[in-house]
């Protein structure tokens, strides 16, 4: 069967794009590769002292405790310089597809959200996969969801003591950081955990099968491809993925379930590999009478408005996003 063709990119993306796979994906990621990109990846991203310089912002790193049975959590907390009191709260998930990162890859959006929104943030550094797959308890794969969800369910128990309004909690993540908001936005709804007012999934990596039609587009094609992602999920989930036992706190498009969640924001590239699964996880939250946001932004690539902040589709992109989040957090 001849490959499906791939959509486009925007021309104004395409500079971007070439940056993004220089500096991002210079190695290629099969198994054996993880480690090499993971010290490439920690060369990449600044500490957080360069990534808030000259901004009014202040952050510290706790140690918070871990999921039952499971080591301590690494936070960092950012706020802003002046907070107010019963200010939104922000836990953010980092990406690199459960293999790479650190929880400093997310910290630059809770800095901004910090300056311009007035939000203190949370930022995660969950365990990371193929390690954490060998030596968790639970079903496989969803080691770095409980992380994450430990370090929401610190977040509200410490609302008052970080100056967060608990009514006003988001859950926000790119790529794997999407996946696993989407993780978290689950877990508390299953456990009566704490309640959140949104969750925010940036072109989110959901779906384990990678079979889809756009995961077919982008095979050996931009950034973040089908081999990238089935390295990832190989590395996530092992001998179970693919299986009836994937549990969906590990690919969340597994959930037979999608009512009852908090409202969603679902962004994707067009012209990116988790199209098709972004569109069917928020068509399955509105198929249970849910709120979801959809945008699929014209001939974008993976990640696309991070690397090309300056073209029209970026723009749109981050415009968007900022309405959702204002809208959902009641900020005036």
């Amino acid at each position: 069967m001849t490959a499906p063709r791939p959509v486009r990119y925007d021309r104004e993306l395409v500079p971007g794009l070439a940056a993004f796979l220089d500096l991002v994906e210079r190695i290629p990621l099969r198994e054996h590769t993880i480690l090499a990109n993971r010290a490439h990846f920690a060369t990449i991203i600044p500490p957080i002292a360069e990534q808030a310089a000259g901004l009014p912002v202040e952050w510290e790193d706790r140690l918070i405790p871990g999921p039952p049975g499971a080591p301590a959590v690494a936070v960092t907390i950012v706020r802003p310089v002046r907070a107010g009191a019963a200010a939104p709260g922000v836990l953010s998930i980092h990406g690199g597809g459960q293999v790479l990162g650190t929880r400093f890859f997310g910290t630059g959006e809770l800095i901004d959200f910090a300056v311009r929104f007035g939000t203190v943030g949370v930022a995660v550094e969950y365990r990371l996969h193929p390690e954490a797959s060998d030596a968790a308890p639970g079903p496989r794969g969803t080691a770095g969801a409980e992380d994450c969800y430990a370090a929401l369910e610190w977040f509200a128990a410490h609302a008052d003591e970080l100056g967060v309004d608990t009514e006003r909690l988001l859950v926000s993540g790119a790529s794997a950081g999407g996946g696993l908001s989407a993780s978290v936005a689950l877990m508390a709804r299953d456990r009566g955990g704490p309640r959140l007012a949104g969750q925010l999934l940036d072109c989110p990596m959901l779906d384990d099968r990678n079979d889809t039609v756009s995961a077919g587009q982008y095979d050996g094609i931009g950034a973040w491809d089908r081999n990238n992602n089935d390295t990832a999920w190989n590395a996530i989930l092992g001998p179970d993925r693919f299986g009836d036992a994937v549990s969906p706190y590990a690919a969340p498009a597994r959930a037979a379930d999608l009512s009852g969640l908090p409202p969603a924001y679902v962004a994707v590239g067009a012209a990116e590999v988790f199209r098709d699964e972004a569109v069917a996880y928020a068509s399955g939250i509105w198929a249970a009478g849910g709120s979801a946001e959809l945008h699929v932004w014209s001939g974008g690539y993976h990640g696309f408005a991070g690397f090309s902040p300056d073209a029209i589709v970026s723009r749109a992109a981050l415009a968007a996003r900022d309405s959702w989040v204002r809208r959902t957090l009641r900020l005036a």
